[in-house]
C-alpha cells in the first residue's frame, strides 16, 4: 500500500467557549457553527470581531479500502495527523485521545495516530488567538497580525488557516528534508541533507533520490543510498552529488532553473513514505551589503511585501503569481516578506519567479522577555520550515525592535522614548535578537542572518545593518533635504536601505470601494481608525484639507509619494556599490483597503507611483540631483547628469537632457549615444551650468532609448527663488 494523504478541509463545526474543557464537548447543535476550513474564523458573518477560544471539530469516516486497512492493519501501516498552520495556540485530541499543546502560527505539527484510528473518526482542536493589549510587551510570535500601522486593529488572524490532512505510510515515515547546496561548480553540485525519519522498528532502509528538472529541459539523475534506521525519530545527514547543475537565477539576471526533487523511503522494496519539493541549486551571499548571487555581484532593487491580504489563508498560488509579475515589471528582484511568515503558495511562485526573498521572523515592535525561549523554538523552525526554497536568500530576526505602539504619535515624550530604545538600549535588540542571530547562524551557515532591520550605525556603539528613513513623513525624522546630509556624515547607514516613503490615496475607482465620493461627506476618524490614514502627518507637509474633491486629493497624495520615492532612489542609485548594495522601499501593497505607503492597492490596482517606480528601477537609468530645495535667480548651479546600467550585459543607449526657463526658452540641450558597461556603477555623464536670471521653474527633461527597449522620459523640476527672500517648500 502506497503512501497517501486523506484531505481534512471542507466543513468542520466552531464552537465559541469562555474556557477550554479538555476535548469534551456537546454534541452538535444550534451552538456549533459550520464553517469551511482552512479559514480564519473572522471570515464567517457571526464572528467578525471575536477574539476569544475556539473549539473545532470534525468527523469523517475513511473509505471502503482505507476502513479494510485500519480494521486488518498490516503491521507496517501507520497514520499521522498533520496541521499545517494554526493561528496561535492550539491543543488536538483525536478520538478522544489528546495529542499535545502547540503554539506557533506558521509551522505545522504532525502527531502519530496509528493506535487511535478507526473507520469512523473526530478531530477536535481547541484554539486560542487572543489580541495583544500591551502593544509594548506583546506575547505572540505573529509578526505584524497582531500589531502594524498597516492592517485593520480589529482584525484577529484566529483560526485553521492551512489544510489538516491525515497521512499513510509505511513502517517509515519521511517527515522532514532540507537540502543545501555547497560546492558548485559547472560539472557538479555537491548537496548536503539532512532527513529526518521515524522508523517504527529498526530496520535498514534505501533511500532514493529523483532529481527531475521541472521547469527546464534535462536528464532525471537518480541517486540511491543504504541506511540502517535505529527504532524511532532519528536525523541523518549526507550529501549526494548532481552532474550538469542548472543553477537558479534572479529573474533579471537568467532563468530560476528548478529541480523536482523526490526523496522516497523503500522498505523490502517497497515506497513506506516520500517527500516531494521544488529545488533550486544556486549559492548566495552578502560582502558588506553587497549581494552575490552564483558568485556574480548584482544590485538589488525590490520592496516590502507585508501579508498578501490579511486573511491570509485566502491567498492562492495563482495570486502570488500576479504580485510576482507586477514585482518582476517594475524590475525588482527581491522582496522583503515583512515581519511574518507568508503562505506557502508564496515561496514556491517566488522560486519560479526568479525573486529572492529578504525574511523576516515574525517579530514586529516589542516584547516581553518571557517569549526568548518561544522565540528560540520557533526561529529554528522558520529555518526548517524553509530552508529548500532557492528564493529565501537571508534571515532577519526582527523588524524594528524599539518603542512603538501608535506611529501616528509625533509627542515629545513618545519621540524620547523611541530614540532611548534607538541608540541607547533595547532588550529585545541587544539580548534577545542577538540570541537568536546566533542560533540561526548556526543552524543555516549558506545564508546571511540580520540581527535586526532597522539598526542605524553609530560610530563606537554598532556597525548598524539596514537603513530605515521618514525624512519627509514622520515628523520625528525631520524635512526631506535632512537626509542627504546626514548620509554624508554616516555613509555606512546607506548600505542596504528597507524602508522609506509616504502615504498615498488609491486610484479613484478603488478608493470609492472604502469612502464617500463626496469629500465633505468623507468620515475621516473612519479611515484613521480602521484604513491607516494618517491626516496630521499628511498636513505637515501638504496643506490637503483644503482641496476641493476626492480626486485632487489622490492626485495631491500620489505626487507626493512619487516626488518623496525618487529622492531616495535617485540618491540610492548614485551611490551604487559605494556603499549602497540594495534599495528596498515601504512597500508593495495593500493587505486590506487602505490609504498607506504601497505602490499597489488592496485590489491589485497599480497606483501612479507604481509606473514612477517602475521608471526609476529600470535596468539603464538617466537621472539628475538637485542639491537642494530651491535655489537662488543670479547664482550659478551646476546640474549633474548621470547614467546607470543593472543588467548583466553591455547596452547601448541614446540619451537626450533639453534644459528649458520658466518661459520656455530653451536654455541647453545634450545628444549622445554611449555604451554602458554591464553591472556598470553610477557615472556622470554631463554637468551643466547654469545662472538663473529670473525667478520661476526651471524644466530638465531626460530622455533615454537603451537599443531594442522602450523610451524613458521624465522630468525634474528646478525651483529658482528671488535670492533676497529664498522660497522654501514643505517637501
Amino acid at each position: 500500500m502506497l503512501p497517501a494523504s486523506i484531505p481534512l478541509n471542507g466543513s468542520w463545526r466552531l464552537l465559541p467557549v469562555e474556557t477550554f474543557a479538555q476535548g469534551y464537548y456537546p454534541p452538535d447543535d444550534d451552538a456549533w457553527i459550520a464553517q469551511d476550513l482552512p479559514a480564519h474564523w473572522q471570515q464567517h458573518p457571526l464572528l467578525e470581531r471575536y477574539s476569544g477560544k475556539l473549539v473545532y471539530r470534525k468527523r469523517f469516516e475513511l473509505a471502503d479500502a482505507q476502513k479494510s486497512a485500519v480494521e486488518h492493519p498490516p503491521a507496517t501501516v501507520r497514520h499521522w495527523l498533520r496541521f499545517n498552520g494554526i493561528f496561535y495556540w492550539s491543543q488536538p485530541y483525536f478520538n478522544g485521545v489528546e495529542l499535545g499543546c502547540h503554539e506557533g502560527y506558521f509551522f505545522p505539527q504532525e502527531y502519530e495516530v496509528s493506535n487511535w484510528v478507526a473507520a469512523e473518526n473526530t478531530v477536535v482542536v481547541e484554539v486560542d488567538c487572543p489580541d495583544e493589549h500591551d502593544k509594548s510587551g506583546k506575547r505572540l510570535i505573529t509578526g505584524v497580525f497582531s500589531h502594524w500601522d498597516c492592517i485593520d486593529p480589529q482584525t484577529n488572524p484566529g483560526g485553521i488557516w492551512l489544510p489538516v490532512e491525515l497521512i499513510r505510510t509505511g513502517s517509515v515515515r519521511a517527515q522532514e528534508i532540507q537540502l543545501q547546496s555547497e560546492h558548485v561548480s559547472d560539472a557538479a553540485a555537491e548537496l548536503r541533507f539532512q532527513a529526518t525519519l521515524d522508523s517504527a522498528t529498526a530496520q535498514d532502509v534505501t533511500l532514493r533520490w529523483t532529481f527531475a528538472p521541472h521547469n527546464f529541459a534535462g536528464a532525471v539523475q537518480t541517486i540511491e543510498q543504504r541506511r540502517s534506521l535505529a527504532q524511532g525519530p532519528q536525523t541523518l545527514g549526507g550529501s549526494v552529488e548532481i552532474r550538469d547543475p542548472q543553477l537558479w537565477w534572479t529573474h533579471d539576471m537568467g532563468h530560476p532553473n528548478l529541480y523536482q526533487v523526490t526523496l522516497a523511503v523503500l522498505c523490502d522494496g517497497q515506497v513506506s513514505d516520500q517527500q516531494s519539493f521544488s529545488y533550486g541549486i544556486r549559492t548566495f551571499r552578502m560582502d558588506n551589503w553587497i549581494a552575490y548571487l552564483n558568485n556574480v555581484r548584482l544590485f538589488i532593487k525590490g520592496n516590502n511585501y507585508g501579508p498578501g491580504d490579511t486573511r491570509i489563508a485566502t491567498m492562492t498560488r495563482e495570486a502570488f503569481d500576479r504580485d510576482l509579475r507586477l514585482a518582476q515589471e517594475c524590475h525588482m528582484n527581491m522582496l522583503r516578506v515583512h515581519a511574518h511568515v507568508e503562505h506557502p503558495a508564496f515561496y514556491e511562485a517566488a522560486n519560479a519567479a526568479g525573486i529572492l526573498i529578504w525574511q523576516d521572523f515574525p517579530l514586529h515592535w516589542l516584547y516581553r522577555r518571557e517569549i526568548l525561549p518561544e522565540a528560540r523554538r520557533q526561529a529554528v523552525q522558520m529555518v526548517r520550515l524553509l530552508n529548500n526554497h532557492p528564493s529565501v536568500a537571508m534571515w532577519c530576526m526582527h523588524n524594528e525592535p524599539i518603542y512603538t505602539t501608535d506611529t501616528k504619535d509625533q509627542r515629545l515624550a513618545t519621540r524620547l522614548r523611541i530614540y532611548a530604545s534607538v541608540f541607547i538600549f533595547s532588550w529585545n535588540r541587544d539580548v534577545m535578537d542577538t540570541q537568536l542571530k546566533q542560533l540561526v547562524e548556526a543552524e543555516d551557515q549558506t545564508r546571511p542572518v540580520v540581527r535586526s532591520s532597522g539598526e542605524y550605525a553609530v560610530p563606537f556603539l554598532r556597525p548598524g545593518t539596514d537603513g530605515h528613513y521618514y525624512y519627509g513623513w514622520y515628523i520625528v525624522y525631520g524635512r526631506l533635504h535632512s537626509w542627504p546630509k546626514i548620509v554624508r556624515q554616516f555613509p555606512n547607514n546607506i548600505r542596504f536601505v528597507t524602508e522609506f516613503g509616504t502615504q498615498s490615496f488609491p486610484n479613484l475607482e478603488s478608493s470609492l470601494k472604502f469612502m464617500d465620493a463626496d469629500i465633505t461627506k468623507i468620515d475621516w476618524q473612519h479611515l484613521t481608525e480602521r484604513h491607516h490614514f494618517q491626516p496630521d502627518i499628511l498636513e505637515h507637509w501638504l496643506s490637503w484639507r483644503g482641496v476641493h474633491s476626492l480626486a485632487e486629493l489622490i492626485e495631491m497624495s500620489q505626487e507626493y509619494q512619487i516626488q518623496i520615492n525618487r529622492f531616495y532612489i535617485d540618491r540610492l542609485r548614485l551611490a551604487k556599490y559605494r556603499p549602497t548594495g540594495g534599495i528596498v522601499p515601504f512597500m508593495f501593497h495593500d493587505s486590506n483597503p487602505a490609504i498607506q505607503w504601497s505602490i499597489v492597492d488592496y485590489w491589485r490596482v497599480p497606483k501612479r507611483s507604481y509606473a514612477a517606480m517602475q521608471l526609476a528601477f529600470s535596468p539603464q537609468y538617466l537621472f539628475t540631483i538637485f542639491d537642494g530645495e530651491s535655489f537662488p535667480v543670479a547664482v550659478p548651479q551646476e546640474i549633474p547628469i548621470y547614467v546607470v546600467n543593472d543588467a548583466h550585459q553591455e547596452v547601448t543607449v541614446q540619451v537626450q537632457a533639453i534644459l528649458t526657463a520658466p518661459d520656455g526658452r530653451e536654455l541647453a540641450r545634450i545628444e549622445r549615444s554611449l555604451d554602458l558597461p554591464a553591472d556598470c556603477m553610477t557615472v556622470e555623464l554631463e554637468r551643466l551650468r547654469l545662472t538663473p536670471t529670473i525667478v520661476g521653474t526651471y524644466c530638465l527633461k531626460l530622455t533615454m532609448q537603451p537599443e531594442g527597449g522602450q523610451i524613458q522620459i521624465q522630468q525634474y523640476d528646478m525651483i529658482v527663488a528671488p535670492a533676497r527672500n529664498r522660497l522654501t517648500q514643505k517637501r
